[in-house]
């Protein structure tokens, strides 16, 4: 029979033999992460809403479609008229993301501080940096390969329906197939999805410092001073280059990352439009990316020492 004594040294050589299973990582940023997409349901709803109303409209189209394509056959803008609603819904589902991505930016911590979770946020263990950084990741990093998956799946869809209306019409369907090309469409999507991204960074950087800062109006705060910079400019000069320079950091990533066809218009052949060197040799981009990095440092310090409002 076993002492007392050697069943607990039995016991304690037993543990040691098999220690007690590791405790997995907390992983703040992933799941700030979750949390933003559990609070905020316009990030995914809003753009498949456009898509669904997109795609509503189409269908309703495609019942004169075989007569369109008719009309289109052997005209030098076939391949433009058959492609341009493809184009549409994707410039659509991007505009609504990017007004989506806005107006998250700035009530994302100016909201916190209205419902006054952010005492019960500061209390967990999680830094203001890593909580500023998984807001910045939603229309940075989340929204664009979400985003690229629901224009890809709105034009298959479109795509399938244009096809089975125009099984009777063969050579409306060969001129179809012929004009759409899903595979050069695609990397095009993907990569003027990542070049938005980065080209708009310091938009969101912006918004979110003023987020952070003001106690109500926010997108007022946001807004005003660069309105009242260029009217200041206007009146003083008679020049227009801060203007200049909002547009350019609104639409510059056109010009940059593609070789438009037309001031006016997407290039109908998109992989040969691509100058991604171009791109990334830009000093807006450089610059711009430098501005979002202290602009969301200043956010990050603001979140810091700001109270409930």
């Amino acid at each position: 029979m076993n002492t007392p004594s050697t069943a607990v040294l039995e016991a304690a050589a037993g543990s040691q033999e098999t220690p007690p299973p590791a405790m997995s990582p907390t992983r703040p940023m992933y799941w700030s992460v979750r949390r933003e997409l559990w609070e905020n349901r316009s990030i995914y709803l809003a753009p498949l809403a456009a898509a669904a109303v997109f795609l509503f409209g189409f269908l309703i189209g495609t019942i004169h479609l075989p007569q369109r394509m008719s009309t289109l056959a052997g005209s030098a803008n076939q391949r433009a008229a058959v492609v341009m609603p493809y184009n549409t819904v994707a410039g659509l589902i991007a505009v609504t993301a990017f007004l989506v991505g806005v107006f998250y930016c700035l009530d994302a911590l100016h909201g916190e501080r209205r419902d006054r979770s952010i005492l019960f946020w500061k209390s967990l263990p999680v830094s203001d940096r890593t909580t500023v950084l998984s807001k910045l990741s939603i229309p940075l990093l989340v929204m664009p390969p979400f985003i690229f998956a629901v224009i890809i799946a709105t034009q298959v869809v479109m795509l399938l329906l244009s096809t089975m209306r125009l099984l009777s019409h063969r050579e409306a369907l060969v001129s179809l197939w012929t004009n759409v090309t899903p595979f050069q469409s695609s990397i095009a999507l993907l990569y003027g999805l990542i070049a938005i991204a980065l080209w708009h960074a310091p938009l969101y950087g912006w918004l979110l410092l003023i987020s952070a800062w003001a106690r109500r109006a926010t997108f007022l705060w946001a807004v005003l001073p660069l309105l009242g910079i260029s009217m200041f400019e206007w009146i003083a000069f008679r020049t227009t280059y801060f203007g200049h320079l909002l547009q350019y950091r609104l639409t510059g990533w056109y010009t940059q990352a593609f070789v438009p066809r037309a001031m006016s218009s997407v290039p109908i052949d998109p992989l040969p439009a691509l100058t991604p060197g171009n791109f990334l040799s830009t000093p807006g981009l450089w610059i711009g990316l430098i501005f979002a990095a202290a602009f969301v440092a200043g956010a990050v310090r603001l979140r810091r020492n700001r109270e409930p409002i």
